[in-house]
């Protein structure tokens, strides 16, 4: 009984993680989780491309002429 409470103590949180992970497959909000990352993303480039339009113009020429 000592072996399992001093084992559950150290991995308490990969166990608590383990939980977690069956629940988001279980009830699928990993296509939501997904789909909120990817709109993150989107909005990050955006507005990344957005402050540096002419960085990113000198770096998409650089890549089209190395093509």
């Amino acid at each position: 009984m000592n072996e399992l409470k001093k084992f559950i103590k150290q991995y308490k949180g990969a166990i608590i993680g383990i939980i977690i992970g069956i629940l988001i497959l279980v009830t699928r909000l990993h296509d939501l989780i997904i789909g909120i990352v990817v709109l993150v993303l989107g909005a990050f480039i955006g507005n990344y491309v957005q402050q540096n339009k002419e960085e990113v113009k000198k770096g998409l020429k650089n890549f089209i002429d190395k093509m």
